[in-house]
């Protein structure tokens, strides 16, 4: 049975730079904002981060708070890995769905508003916020689409502050070999 490790945690916390890097390992990334990026473009819609953030909502109020995680699912039962990282998990109702077709594990990445802010900013991705005010409002979003819940109920935990590349990914890479045993 697949192991599905779900990386969670408010945006710019570190979960993608985490999945990229253990790549390396022999594991499957699948990034469930590339989901929701490849239902705007099929849609042709602009994928600024607002209409990002508003199709994540219509996808949820149309086929329920799981629906991000359904588009994903033949992509991990294709997968030839043993080992999954789902990039950006934001609420149980998710993780229930994954939990249908693997071993599901939960890893939080934790880092402060202002670590966060500068790491979105920095990426470049056209969904980053461009001041403050934006940065907010997605928190919120996130917020309230469930991201505290599948925080609070991590099995584990990682605390992306002054940390280096290297000492984040290592922190999950070993998490990630307990749970393989």
């Amino acid at each position: 049975m697949k192991l599905i490790v779900c990386l969670t945690g408010m945006p710019g916390a570190g979960k993608t730079t985490i999945a990229e890097t253990l790549r390396s390992k022999g594991f499957d990334k699948i990034t469930m904002g590339d989901a929701v990026r490849e239902e705007a473009a099929r849609r042709k819609i602009d994928p600024t981060g607002e209409n990002l953030g508003n199709l994540m909502l219509e996808l949820r109020e149309k086929n329920g708070p799981g629906a991000v995680a359904e588009l994903i699912k033949d992509q991990i039962q294709n997968s030839k890995s043993d080992v999954i990282l789902i990039d950006g998990v934001r609420s149980i109702a998710e993780v229930n769905v994954l939990k249908k077709i693997g071993t599901v594990k939960i890893l939080a990445i934790h880092a402060s508003g202002d670590t966060r802010f500068k790491f979105l900013t920095g990426r470049g991705r056209s969904d980053a916020p461009s001041n403050r005010d934006d940065f907010s409002k997605r928190d919120s979003r996130e917020i309230g689409v469930g991201m505290s819940e599948s925080i609070a109920l991590a099995d584990e935990t990682i605390s992306n502050n002054n940390l280096t590349i290297e000492q984040l990914v290592d922190s999950a890479y070993n998490i990630i070999k307990g749970w393989m045993q």
